[in-house]
């Protein structure tokens, strides 16, 4: 009898749900409140602080470069500190500067705090994701990283109901509220994330979960038959696919609520509504698509989402009737989460458990490349041409750019 057929029998819940359904609460938190609920928060925030489409750019730019800034050593801190104790920090910075940023009064105040928001987000978000390659294989690797990206989805509906209630109920300073009780939030769960979280399935007396149909990796893993200067090759192309992601649906998620305010003139309670729409079925996306990926595998898995993509935003960019554009909101809440989730199962399938955090954060370099240039080239496109029409046919010629550049993704060597 396997390893893992043992553990499951004598251990009928697996540990590692436990640390799926903790990464939910996790994202919901650092990810999820921490970036997504902005496009919520914008419309508001924009008019109480005098704020101009491109500072609205660059302020979700600057979240991104304190991402990417805590991209480049994280996996040094969680090696250092381990996984569980590396969230915690991140998730600290959240919860502290979420509860500031609703004391701010100017657009630099917003801009710094945010950024370090962004340090915290990717503190707790990378380490996170590679704690999935510790505790399940291959077989499963792809629908439990699905499972925990749903807690984006959560949030977004969260944040599409609470942002236009406190609105309502408390006026022009309803966003402040929303700010510190989204704080609020996010230090109870990095609390609760430090009680439950264990970095590995040793800690627990158990084996990774799944099936162990081409041996685990351990530390060597996938290179002991993929040469090192293949496996970096792999990272790299692995990471411009995912750059193709970062540039994109930070576009979307950043301004979709305002062109739904400014371009299509929708209340902001209509807003919302389609804002948690997006939430609502994104909490799919990660685990149907994950789960997909597991069957007919990652490069077949992104080409099929990009192309979604691709019709998402052509749907929001072109001058159709608002139907094509609710169906564009259907489709991205769909998928949105899908490349994270096939990216987090690639990164374990390619170069193993062991390798998986670093290699994580390597290709999340490229991805948040994508999100530092994508908003601030939306908003600057929306203050020449007046709409952000523009910004969103980039984003489709873009992603049909990387289902095409995907296709030529070479398979992964033995099973994980």
């Amino acid at each position: 009898m396997k390893e893992s057929d043992i553990s499951k029998a004598e251990k009928p819940f697996h540990y590692g749900w436990i640390i799926v359904f903790t990464g939910v609460a996790i994202l919901f938190a650092c990810l999820g409140l921490g970036r997504f609920a902005i496009g919520m928060l914008l419309p508001s925030m924009g008019l109480s602080l005098d704020l101009n489409y491109s500072q609205m750019g660059f302020i979700g730019t600057g979240n991104f470069v304190g991402y990417m800034v805590s991209v480049l050593f994280s996996g040094m801190v969680a090696n250092r500190l381990g996984a569980r104790n590396t969230i915690f920090i991140g998730l600290l910075l959240v919860g502290f500067t979420l509860t500031l940023i609703s004391q701010a009064t100017a657009f630099f105040q917003v801009l710094a705090l945010y950024t370090v928001t962004g340090i915290g987000t990717g503190l707790a978000n990378v380490p996170l994701m590679g704690l999935i390659s510790h505790w399940f294989l291959k077989s499963i690797r792809g629908r439990a990283a699905g499972t925990m990206l749903s807690g984006n989805g959560l949030a977004i509906v969260f944040a599409g109901v609470f942002v236009p209630w406190i609105n309502g109920a408390a006026g022009a300073g309803g966003w402040r509220i929303a700010w510190i009780s989204m704080g609020a939030i996010c230090l109870v769960i990095a609390v609760a994330a430090l009680v439950l979280l264990r970095n590995d399935p040793a800690q627990k007396g158990l084996a990774p979960l799944g099936e162990n149909t081409g041996g685990q990796g351990g530390a060597g893993g996938a290179l002991r038959q993929h040469s090192e200067k293949t496996a970096k090759g792999t990272m790299v192309y692995l990471g411009c696919i995912y750059l193709f992601f970062g540039a994109t649906y930070s576009v979307y998620v950043t301004f979709i609520v305002t062109a739904l305010v400014k371009d299509h003139g929708l209340g902001e309670g209509a807003a919302g509504f389609f804002w948690a729409v997006v939430g609502g079925l994104s909490i799919f996306s990660g685990p149907l698509f994950g789960g997909l990926s597991d069957r007919i595998g990652r490069r077949k898995g992104l080409m099929m989402v990009y192309g979604l993509f691709t019709i998402a935003y052509t749907l929001a960019a072109a001058p159709l009737p608002d139907l094509f554009l609710y169906a564009s909101i259907v489709i991205f809440g769909l998928i949105v989460w899908s490349i994270p989730t096939i990216m987090s199962a690639a990164v374990g399938d390619y170069m193993g458990p062991a390798r998986a955090v670093r290699a994580l954060g390597f290709i999340t370099l490229f991805f948040g490349a994508g999100q530092i240039a994508g908003p601030a080239m939306a908003g600057f496109l929306a203050d020449v041409t007046g709409s952000f029409s523009a910004g969103f046919w980039l984003c489709a010629v873009l992603t049909a750019l990387a289902a095409a550049v995907s296709f030529f993704l070479k398979p992964p060597p033995a099973a994980h």
